[in-house]
């Protein structure tokens, strides 16, 4: 079911519930108030009759002859309206002409509460009509007694006429509630596919982009600022994330692809030269190409290996975590740098005691990875320096050197995977492009990050800031510190 269809149902269903209920409310309202009209008309002719027999009673003639004069009750009663007077025994003395034939029936439990005093009201249904009917005493103040009841009077009414009322009311608000419902639908229906229409357009202008493969296409810009505007500025922030997702994967393929290239092709080229002429070939040129081979194949089982490490961070691989002595993982970074400098001086700088939580052999890479580029990139006779620091809230580990330095240009981008801003340079180096890459990774999935601060012929300085690990009292490692 669509989205269209649902709105439209919603928005009928709540309207029915409100009609409904409102209905409902509406037809009692009305049924009691025609309901009362009726209790009061009858409950006022009964009162006029009562009123009329006590201003007509003789007081002489009732200590004479003890009978009080009945009037004429035609003059209360009206084509719907029925009065009958009854003696203490019961006995009907009067009624209206046009009862006909018939008469009020007397219930015994109403005609008790009467003598006793009270007024009766009730519904009684007969084979012509349904009756409301309104008994009471006849009160007279008789000179020897005083207040005495002398008979009932009944008032009855046909409920014909409020019947066929509240019966017309219920069909005019059946009708008009279906009318207002059936109205509701194609309006709501219409502002369902209005409001969605601009929703419509968003779908098909996706399709047309996924069918194109063009990631470079946005939507129009909405004016309105509402939920459309949103989901419209979210659309195109996503697009434009794919679109540098889709030009980092193309350039990974590519960058890959142009690194395992050189490699391949000298492997091929050095195979061939080895299949043409290997029992020609001076011994010191075999080793010679034996042992560009086993660089080449070291290169690419290195490139494979650091692929492997980011795509095991991209799928979120969480590091092992352990108290780590930092200052003995640098003083062991600095002695495999002695092994690699190459006519470079490595120096140890200040170097504070300081405990981190994480991966030993990670940070061990990490400061490895940052030692050999500053290495590789600083001419002989030049100076790499490490030092470690213990801050109040940070343990910060720097290698700075006087390399050749890195263009202003080129430091947003050197933590992405195979950014080298000289290439050529880099290959030469026997780099991957993704040393940085995964340094970067590694701080990060430590809680810290790094940052780099260079100037084009002076050199560079790589900085590691990671959160101290504060042990509890009393333990192996705060009784070492």
């Amino acid at each position: 079911m669509s989205i269209h269809t649902r709105l439209t149902l919603w928005y009928t269903g709540i309207l029915a519930a409100i009609l409904l209920l409102f209905s409902l409310a509406l037809y009692s309202l009305l049924s009691q108030v025609l309901y009362e009209q009726v209790d009061d008309a009858i409950r006022s002719r009964a009162g006029e009759i009562g009123s009329y027999i006590q201003t007509q009673a003789d007081p002489m003639r009732l200590l004479i002859t003890r009978q009080v004069q009945i009037p004429p009750v035609d003059v209360f009663s009206t084509s719907n309206t029925f009065v009958q007077i009854v003696d203490r025994q019961g006995n009907v003395v009067a009624r209206s002409a046009n009862l006909g034939d018939n008469y009020l029936p007397i219930r015994r439990e109403s005609f008790d509460q009467n003598l006793a005093g009270n007024a009766v009201l009730y519904t009684l249904s007969t084979p012509q009509a349904r009756l409301r009917i309104y008994s009471a005493p006849l009160v007279i103040f008789d000179p020897l007694e005083g207040e005495t009841i002398i008979g009932v009077v009944q008032v009855g009414m046909s409920l014909h006429d409020v019947e066929a009322t509240l019966l017309t009311a219920r069909y005019a608000i059946g009708l008009g509630v279906a009318f207002t419902l059936l109205l509701a639908a194609g309006v709501g229906a219409f502002m369902a596919h209005a409001a969605l229409r601009p929703i419509d357009h968003i779908t098909q202008t996706a399709l047309q982009i996924s069918r194109a493969e063009d990631l470079s296409r946005r939507l129009p810009a909405v004016r309105t600022q509402d939920e459309l505007a949103r989901l419209t500025d979210t659309f195109n922030e996503m697009l434009g994330r794919l679109e540098e997702l889709f030009q980092q994967q193309q350039r990974l393929v590519a960058d890959v692809s142009h690194e395992l290239r050189t490699p391949l092709t000298t492997l091929r080229g050095n195979l061939d030269l080895l299949r043409r002429g290997m029992e020609r070939l001076p011994p010191e040129d075999l080793q010679d190409i034996l042992q560009t081979m086993e660089g080449e194949i070291t290169r690419m089982s290195r490139l494979v290996a650091d692929l492997l490490l980011l795509s095991q961070a991209d799928a979120g691989v969480q590091i092992k975590k352990e108290v780590v002595e930092l200052d003995a993982v640098l003083l062991d970074v600095y002695r495999q740098a002695l092994l690699m400098a190459d006519g470079v001086r490595v120096e140890l700088g200040h170097e504070d005691r300081a405990l981190v939580l994480g991966d030993r052999d990670r940070l061990h890479q990490l400061l490895l990875n940052l030692v050999d580029n500053a290495i590789k990139y600083t001419p002989a006779g030049g100076t790499v320096r490490l030092s470690l620091y213990r801050r109040e809230d940070w343990v910060q580990v720097s290698v700075a050197d006087t390399g050749v330095g890195i263009a202003k240009e080129d430091l947003p981008h050197i933590f992405e995977r195979f950014y080298r801003s000289d290439r050529a340079r880099s290959r030469q180096t026997g780099g991957t492009g993704l040393g940085l890459s995964i340094a970067k990774w590694i701080a990060e999935a430590h809680g810290g990050h790094l940052t780099v601060e260079s100037e084009l012929g002076v050199g560079s300085t790589f900085t590691l800031w990671l959160r101290p690990y504060v042990p509890r009292a009393g333990t192996a490692e705060s009784r070492a510190i």
